[in-house]
């Protein structure tokens, strides 16, 4: 598709759309929302650190969900990895992800500093 899952420029890093696929292609967690935005986190600071990133540097994370209704947990994930760092942050519902098992997909920008 000509995309990029993760992005450096200088001390900026822009983290493409992650969703719960695992290593080998699976979805993570069918029907349950908190552990899909766990993997989908989990593959944020993977791409994170292939550019010398951390989730320490995060700055502002997007969550697309495609049932609203699961708020709740997957804004529990994201507090779970995010609590201490409290980057700005949108969450909205999307009708449809690539996968109809695919709930929830997530992006973060990051800056490093000094």
């Amino acid at each position: 598709m000509g995309y990029s899952r993760v992005v450096r420029a200088g001390p900026h890093v822009w983290v493409a759309g992650c969703t719960a696929t695992t290593e080998d292609g699976a979805i993570a967690g069918p029907g349950d929302a908190y552990v899909q935005a766990r993997q989908a986190l989990s593959n944020v600071e993977a791409a994170l650190t292939q550019v010398g990133a951390q989730v320490a540097d995060v700055v502002r994370t997007r969550m697309f969900v495609t049932d609203i209704s699961q708020w709740e947990a997957v804004g529990r994930a994201h507090g779970e990895v995010f609590a201490d760092i409290r980057p700005v942050t949108a969450m909205l519902e999307v009708s449809a992800l690539m996968d109809p098992r695919m709930m929830v997909e997530i992006e973060a920008d990051a800056f490093i500093g000094d």
